[in-house]
């Protein structure tokens, strides 16, 4: 990510996100989110992640509704007092929650079984986007899954009256442009009356 868009979410505006009530962790939308994983992971079976890095994570939803598949849990999160939110969640007490951005990921090669984003990439300026999905790739040792707003083509989407920090494509594909190699296990859509996520698209990749 550019410093403009870090900046943005390391201040008070991503703690302010993370404080809105949509965006807080209840008890409803963490079904969808269990619920959503287990589509999600059903292919990944052979073999079954042991480990999960959630490069965006916020307050941890999503590492909350993991904890029920996989033992090991990590978190990249570039706003620092959302950071304390989620390590303070004691259903992620075990976890590892770092303060850090998908563009330098503190974690060494091939290190986490199953790396992911959820409406992450979305805020990734194009100049900088293959610098992070390589990051992904790199920490990855087998699977990567990314939960996106989905357009055939890319547009840039005015994001609460600022320009700059909302970006649709066909991230699935970039992925697969990026790095052929990886393997399409699976995808789907996930609507959101029943799935709580904003209408978006899920790939699962694996690495050879």
């Amino acid at each position: 990510m550019t410093n403009r868009q870090v900046e943005l979410w390391s201040s008070d505006f991503g703690y302010e996100y993370a404080e809105r009530s949509g965006n807080r962790i209840s008890e409803e939308n963490l079904r969808a989110t269990r619920r959503y994983w287990g589509r999600i992971l059903k292919t990944a079976i052979s073999p079954a992640p042991q480990s999960a890095l959630e490069v965006g994570c916020n307050t941890g939803r999503n590492l909350i509704a993991l904890s029920g598949y996989l033992p090991e849990l990590h978190g990249v999160e570039p706003n620092a007092q959302v950071c304390e939110i989620a390590r303070s969640n004691p259903a992620l007490s075990a976890a590892d929650i770092r303060n850090g951005h998908g563009g330098e990921l503190p974690f060494e090669d091939n290190s986490i079984d199953l790396v992911f984003t959820c409406g992450v990439l979305i805020h990734v300026a194009p100049p900088n986007l293959a610098s992070v999905v390589d990051e992904i790739v790199r920490v990855s040792s087998r699977y990567i899954a990314c939960i996106e707003y989905f357009s055939p083509n890319p547009v840039e989407i005015e994001y609460r009256g600022m320009e700059g920090h909302l970006f649709k494509r066909d991230f699935g594909s970039y992925y697969l442009e990026r790095h052929p190699d990886l393997r399409v296990r699976d995808y789907g859509f996930l609507w959101k009356p029943m799935d709580n996520s904003d209408n978006t698209i899920w790939w699962l990749f694996e690495k050879p």
